[in-house]
């Protein structure tokens, strides 16, 4: 088969039967960073509400491709997923997410810059 029948056949989460590494079975802590945590709890709300549901998450990574797929870490790629699925069906609009991550931004440039003047020494 060449490539792109395979790229027609077969979903960037498709990989079943594919070469790869064997499976590492170790026990861990699963460590989720705050961003990360508040992604799994808006895709909690968004299904309670109805908004959403996993089939269209799933289907809205798969619509990302193989390239963005392997580009983005696991929340990264569900935001993505979101943002588009949310566009799709008219509850956010492309200028409302570019308002509020400008707003976070300008939040987030704030308080680090207070953290440094805090952190600054005021002399001997």
């Amino acid at each position: 088969m060449n490539q792109p029948e395979d790229l027609l056949r077969r979903l960037p989460n498709d990989i079943g039967g594919l070469p790869a590494a064997p499976i590492q079975r170790v026990e861990h802590e699963l460590e989720l960073e705050p961003w990360e945590k508040r992604c799994h709890a808006l895709a909690d709300v968004l299904d309670f509400k109805q908004i959403t549901n996993n089939e269209e998450k799933r289907r809205g990574v798969e619509a990302l491709g193989a390239e963005m797929v392997a580009g983005l870490i696991y929340y990264e790629r569900w935001m993505a997923a979101f943002a588009n699925i949310l566009f799709d069906k008219g509850v956010l609009t492309h200028g409302e997410l570019a308002r509020k991550m400008a707003e976070i931004e300008t939040r987030w440039q704030t308080d680090a810059a207070e953290g440094e003047a805090a952190a600054t020494p005021l002399g001997p």
